[in-house]
């Protein structure tokens, strides 16, 4: 197996899979994580399931520039089969700080809306986001996570690009839903 600088687009497509998994996992209206740096990159390993890649990465809260977690993650393209999602196993390191508070904020700020929530283009034209909708880009972020997870392949660096739509979906229940639609940007790399 290669082991290329950490910059290596291979690794880099490779640990945004893995990031938008454990956004989807881990992240929420309270909790943006991205990814900040690759610090390390193995692969990839060839195999008869197809090809692996071993990642040391940094992702960053959007909330809280200072807030950083360290990660391992280890990303299987599946050969052939372009249907099936990468099989992306992960750890980090140490505890991230804690989102309830925040959490907890957006859903009592939601719940107390006369109307039910709708907007569009976030970010706007200039990459402006009103500060009140941060959290409903935070949590469209963790939901592109799983979409993002579940579409890459070997070739694709795919990112959250705009909200082009978020609609609240009216509950006769005490949970919050919300319906987006989003646009996500495939990088082309060199």
């Amino acid at each position: 197996a290669m082991e290329d600088p950490p910059s290596s687009f291979r690794f880099r497509r490779a640990a945004v899979v893995a990031a938008g998994l454990i956004r989807y996992r881990r992240g929420g209206p309270g909790r943006g994580l991205v990814l900040r740096d690759v610090r390390r990159g193995r692969g990839p390993d060839i195999d008869d399931a197809g090809h692996k890649y071993h990642l040391e990465f940094v992702l960053e809260d959007l909330n809280d520039k200072d807030s950083t977690v360290n990660c391992t993650a280890e990303v299987l393209y599946h050969l052939g089969n372009r249907n099936t999602p990468p099989d992306v196993q992960f750890t980090t390191e140490g505890e991230l700080k804690s989102s309830s508070e925040a959490d907890h904020r957006f859903y009592n700020q939601i719940k107390s809306l006369e109307e039910e929530l709708v907007a569009e283009n976030i970010p706007d034209s200039h990459g402006n986001v009103p500060p009140a909708l941060v959290p409903v880009r935070l949590l469209a972020g963790a939901a592109a996570g799983y979409v993002i997870w579940q579409n890459s392949t070997e070739d694709t660096e795919l990112h959250l690009a705009q909200i082009k739509r978020v609609k609240q979906v009216k509950r006769s229940d005490e949970y919050l839903e919300f319906d987006y639609v989003i646009l996500l940007h495939d990088v082309v790399s060199q």
